[in-house]
């Protein structure tokens, strides 16, 4: 191949730090000479003996995602080595934050041009000893132009890279206020290893006011203490793992995932009770309850050997994105129903082998409303159940005389078996009308709960006793309560 770039990184800061060779090829050498940036003080050094450069700056101003600026300068530098060889210099070393070389290699694996790379020095070293940090400790090297927020760990050194602009360090800004608090000293670190190096420490919120930024300018984070990163998962695990410890907490350490089932059930209940009250500070902290319980089963699991919430977490991230391929895949899902269906089949060709029966997979242990239910679900999906509400009505007070009719003639376990009829009929009217008859009973039981109890405080402020009251008597305050409710809404 006769296309060929020669790519060559002119160091961190001065000309002092160039090579001997990259400085006599600069000089000397043949074929037009391009730069992904004029800015870079070795550039205007090599100017003032003579040396010129074709520039990319115009594209940073002329395409609006960082993207798509260095794939255009690559298809125009593949472009201008056609039939000739040419010269590419980017700041530092070419193979440190340099995408535009990346984006080469990979066009010389594809065999459209051929690359060449001599070095420049990387500013990493001269980074390390001015601010006076050993990588060994954890390090994390990031472009600024191109990163998300979960990339970032706060306990190492970070350096962000490529800070040269307003817009940039915001972004840098933005991301790291939504861990670390506002004050947090951050280093703003500029030309590091030359003439011109500048290190200024200034807090979070003021990365992006009134502070100088170059190409040459990089952000420094120190880490972080574990304290301040609270909110982030592995604290929350680390602090589970050592309630189990040996030398953690009696009670943690004695449970097992048969004495914790109760309390799954309660911390659930409890998560839809701040639901129903639109409590977003009760919805936090009862969905934090329920995680408490997904990580101790977990840890019982990983104390035992068996499995760890890494494992957990593997297979809900697995079978979220099998089961929805309109978005990870090309499968076509226009309206929830055919994202149903998409979901049914899928998990019937994850299963493997066909159930002997449709309501097979109904949880036993469901409570009894929900389990009615969701039998009722699988007999809709073979046909078994009607489309039209009458019929349900019907059913409804025909098991309401047959259970009448059984207080009259039948043993008790028979008039239990007719009283569960009708519950199942009304089940199946309410999931007609798409009421969940499970939180539809919950919220009657609340709001008895809470007339009851305005009817008990009234009666108490009257100096009267509840238990001395004729029905009548209490019926009378129970409207009241009633009427005070529904007045106040």
């Amino acid at each position: 191949m006769t296309n060929h770039i020669k790519v060559m990184g002119l160091g961190a800061a001065d000309l002092e730090q160039l090579p001997l060779g990259v400085y006599r090829t600069l000089v000397k050498g043949e074929g037009v000479r391009y730069a992904r940036t004029l800015d870079h003080p070795v550039i205007k050094a090599l100017e003032d003996e003579g040396v010129t450069f074709e520039s990319f700056d115009h594209v940073y101003e002329e395409q609006e995602q960082f993207g798509d600026v260095y794939e255009t300068i690559v298809e125009q530098l593949i472009k201008e080595a056609e039939g000739r060889d040419i010269i590419y210099v980017v700041p530092g070393h070419p193979m440190l934050a340099e995408k535009t070389v990346q984006l080469l290699l990979i066009a010389e694996k594809n065999e459209r041009v051929s690359v060449s790379i001599q070095g420049g020095q990387s500013y990493l070293d001269d980074l390390f000893t001015s601010l006076q940090i050993d990588p060994i400790e954890g390090f994390q090297f990031i472009d600024a132009t191109g990163f998300s927020r979960s990339m970032v760990e706060h306990r190492q050194h970070t350096v962000f890279c490529q800070v040269y602009d307003e817009m940039i360090a915001s972004e840098v800004k933005v991301s790291l206020l939504e861990d670390l608090p506002p004050e947090f000293p951050v280093y703003i670190v500029d030309a590091v290893g030359s003439k011109q190096e500048r290190i200024e420490q200034v807090p979070l919120f003021e990365l992006d006011h009134q502070v100088e930024l170059s190409n040459l300018t990089s952000v420094y984070v120190p880490p972080v203490s574990e304290d301040q990163l609270a909110h982030q998962f592995f604290r929350v695990r680390d602090v589970i793992a050592a309630l189990r410890a040996p030398d953690g907490c009696p009670w943690d350490r004695k449970q097992t995932h048969e004495s914790l089932r109760p309390y799954l059930i309660e911390e659930a209940y409890e998560l839809i009770q701040a639901i129903d009250d639109q409590d977003d500070e009760g919805i936090i902290e009862e969905l934090g309850d329920v995680l408490l319980q997904v990580l101790l089963h977990s840890q019982i699991g990983e104390d035992e050997g068996f499995f760890t919430i890494d494992d957990v977490i593997l297979s809900l991230t697995e079978k979220m994105i099998r089961r929805h391929p309109h978005v990870f895949s090309d499968r076509q899902a226009d309206d929830v129903d055919q994202v149903m269906r998409n979901w049914d089949e899928i998990k019937k060709d994850e299963k493997g082998l066909e159930r002997p029966s449709v309501l097979d997979g109904v949880v036993e242990a469901l409570p009894g409303l929900m389990r009615a239910q969701e039998l009722q679900k699988k007999a809709k999906k073979v046909g078994f159940d009607w489309d039209d509400p009458q019929p349900m009505w019907e059913k409804v007070k025909e098991e309401m005389d047959e259970f009448e009719e059984s207080l009259r003639s039948e043993a008790f376990s028979d008039q239990e078996l007719e009283y569960g009829d009708v519950l199942f009929a009304f089940v199946n009217l309410a999931r007609y009308y798409k009421i969940n008859p499970e939180l539809a009973i919950q919220r009657t039981n609340d709001k008895f709960e809470r007339r009851f109890k305005e009817m008990e405080a009234v009666i108490t402020s009257e100096g009267q006793e509840m238990q001395d009251m004729t029905l009548e008597q209490l019926d009378y305050y129970w409207v009241q309560a009633k009427n005070r409710e529904k007045g106040e809404k």
